[in-house]
């Protein structure tokens, strides 16, 4: 999943209607150079999302928005769907290729796929990757000869509507039983409405000429197949409704529209809850269900159907979800599958300022964002402060709540930590699909900073927040959970501004001997050594910061190897990470180990100017055990409560 093209996204939604004040993108007119009028849609995850042999529906479980359709649109233009472009795939695969049958996706090499001739063989998938399959089937790989013929390039014309139509011929109503074939239904489905629109365009006709009937028998087999089998309420059911939509308003069908707007109905209010927070578990997706769901808006309005409020109510929410997800350096908390992505800065929206390091907008007025679907976010300021800036604040991420599902990963009770401009705790990334035991590893508990216990089966558990404590110059936060058969699991979180650094306990009990492992997944440019059974020190060659991680024996001691350095390790896998889905970089993982039927371990991540030191004390007064820090000349006060609150005393 590569969420590559954010400027695209950002002229991706037309509004061409009277009273469209609804900030869904820029509006502007058809374009009146040669060719057909795309506007570009927000570019799909490159990844293929279905899994073969599982459902790959989500079901609408909230109630439907209702205020969707009821209205028509007086608009200064006929109806219109616009192309909505290839989504990047035709970039590697230009004219000439398609004249060799060559098909090019990825990190892979061009491979020929047909005779020579526009005769293809669509079982082909030399490199074994559902992904490239996906794509190979979505007919966006035609792009350029499509824009080609829609300015009167008649030969290129002749290639796209011979390997078009043999793709329809070749793969006759239903393909479901080919799972790439289905999954890129939709892609297909606006390769083909292009398609209809270059050939207008291309012959300077009106209307489709007898010997592309095809075309049209084409986008109806597709409007069944998208009217039987609707995926629901995440991104794939919205772009599926779009499609149906748009075939709709090509062929005046009001069934069609009016099934997709009842979908559209059916899934904002699942796919975005209340709170803003979406229901696929990433941020990169999160982004993506922004984009997509104001490109509903557009081809609604375009096509002179009022997309009423509840979906601009709940982009709205969306917007300042990824605006508190968006760290210290401009870029989405990597979670769940997603890759390292800036934020994009939607004008007149939060994300403006974000997504620009301040330069635009307006500093959002919230700092700290708890979302019951499993997140929390916080930073230290907007950079509003002038001796810090944007970059010099802190920020952080926190996982909890449900199970996981869909682009989810098994990272409850994992950080994500900024300071200091740079990235301090990472998580494990996200690797391809097809990545095998490294893709298992990106998902599992040990690619994130949380307290694994490797020796048992991870149930996927609910994790609860129990408690949480915003402060001016302190967070702290409480969360339980049961990670394993007969283990219980206890993390508490303290988060300081002045000196910026992090505190975890984590606490956890089994009925049977298990080891305990608290892990810290540090970036790849940095690198770790251990110095004492407490404490270990990051940084990268040259670099003005440091981040010194240690540990303070409390209610157990330390045994030998408290504190490993793991990195680049194969059998099991530990030691990596993956800033895109096929990039991964051995990184180092700090690992703070115990064993036994209980586990009390009580560490520390403090990022500080590379000359900079730490020091602490520690004394019991009554019940509350306390440090006194001093980080680097600033002085601080951390206990802990006999009744285990977690806390700044100072």
């Amino acid at each position: 999943m590569r969420f590559r093209g954010a400027v695209g996204m950002a002229v991706g939604i037309a509004v061409l209607v009277l009273g469209a004040g609804t900030a869904t993108g820029e509006t502007r007119t058809p374009a009146e150079l040669p060719g057909i009028q795309i506007v570009p849609g927000p570019e799909d995850p490159a990844e293929a999302q279905f899994v073969p042999g599982a459902s790959n529906v989500v079901p609408a479980t909230a109630p439907p928005a209702t205020d969707i359709g009821t209205n028509k649109i007086q608009s200064l233009v006929a109806p219109f769907y616009a192309c909505p472009g290839f989504s990047g795939i035709e970039k590697t695969n230009p004219v000439a290729n398609l004249y060799a049958d060559k098909f090019q996706w990825g990190p892979y090499a061009a491979y020929k796929v047909g005779n020579g001739g526009g005769n293809i063989n669509w079982a082909a998938n030399p490199y074994k990757n559902a992904s490239w399959y996906m794509w190979f089937h979505s007919l966006r790989w035609l792009g350029q000869g499509i824009v080609a013929a829609s300015k009167g390039d008649l030969t290129a014309l002749t290639r796209v509507n011979t390997i078009a139509y043999d793709w329809y011929r070749d793969n006759p109503y239903s393909w479901k039983a080919n799972v790439g074939a289905w999954e890129s239904t939709m892609h297909r489905t606006n390769v083909l409405i292009c398609l209809r629109q270059a050939i207008l365009s291309g012959l300077q006709v009106t209307t489709l000429p007898t010997r592309y009937a095809w075309l049209d028998a084409a986008l109806l087999s597709h409007a069944r197949f998208l009217t039987n089998y609707w995926s629901g309420a995440w991104n794939h059911g919205t772009d599926e409704s779009i499609a149906l939509f748009g075939v709709g308003c090509t062929l005046g069908r009001a069934d069609y529209r009016n099934l997709a707007q009842q979908r559209f109905a059916a899934g904002i209010t699942t796919s975005i809850d209340t709170q803003g927070a979406t229901n696929e578990q990433s941020t990169g997706y999160a982004s993506f269900n922004y984009s997509l769901w104001g490109r509903a808006i557009a081809v609604m309005q375009n096509c002179g159907v009022s997309p009423g409020t509840t979906i601009s109510t709940r982009r709205a929410l969306l917007a300042k979800f990824l605006t508190l997800a968006t760290n210290s350096l401009g870029k989405l908390h990597q979670l769940g599958d997603t890759e390292v992505q800036a934020t994009y800065p939607w004008v007149g929206t939060p994300l403006e300022y974000a997504g620009s390091f301040g330069a635009q907008g307006v500093a959002p007025p919230w700092r700290v964002g708890i979302y019951s679907a499993g997140y929390v976010f916080g930073r230290t300021g907007w950079g509003t402060d002038p001796t810090r800036g944007f970059a010099g604040e802190s920020s952080y991420s926190i996982r909890f709540g449900p199970p996981r599902a869909f682009h989810g990963h098994l990272d409850h009770t994992s950080i994500t930590y900024t300071a200091r401009g740079r990235d301090i705790i990472v998580d494990g990334g996200y690797a391809a699909y097809n990545a095998g035991a490294y893709r298992t590893w990106a998902v599992s508990p040990s690619a994130h900073s949380d307290m694994t216990t490797p020796m048992s089966t991870y149930l996927n558990p609910t994790t609860r927040l129990t408690a949480s404590s915003v402060l001016a110059n302190a967070e702290s936060y409480v969360l339980t959970d049961a990670p394993g058969s007969g283990i219980s699991r206890a993390r508490s979180v303290l988060v300081l501004k002045d000196p910026d650094l992090l505190v975890t306990w984590d606490r956890a009990s089994a009925k049977t001997a298990q080891a305990f492992q608290t892990l810290w997944h540090l970036p790849s440019d940095q690198r770790a050594s251990v110095y004492s059974r407490t404490t270990a020190v990051a940084a990268a060659p040259g670099d003005t910061t440091k981040t010194i991680l240690f540990q303070i024996p409390f209610k157990q001691a330390l045994p030998a190897g408290a504190i490993l350095v793991k990195q680049a390790q194969t059998n099991p896998i530990q030691g990596w990470q993956y800033p895109s889905s096929y990039v991964r970089k051995s990184a180092p993982t700090l690992m703070l180990a115990r064993s036994g039927t209980t586990a009390s371990i009580l560490s520390f991540v403090v990022p500080v100017r590379s000359t900079g030191s730490v020091t602490y004390t520690v004394r019991q007064s009554g019940t509350t055990f306390i440090i006194n820090l001093n980080v680097a000349g600033k002085p601080v006060t951390i206990a802990i409560s006999g009744g285990g609150s977690l806390y700044r005393a100072g």
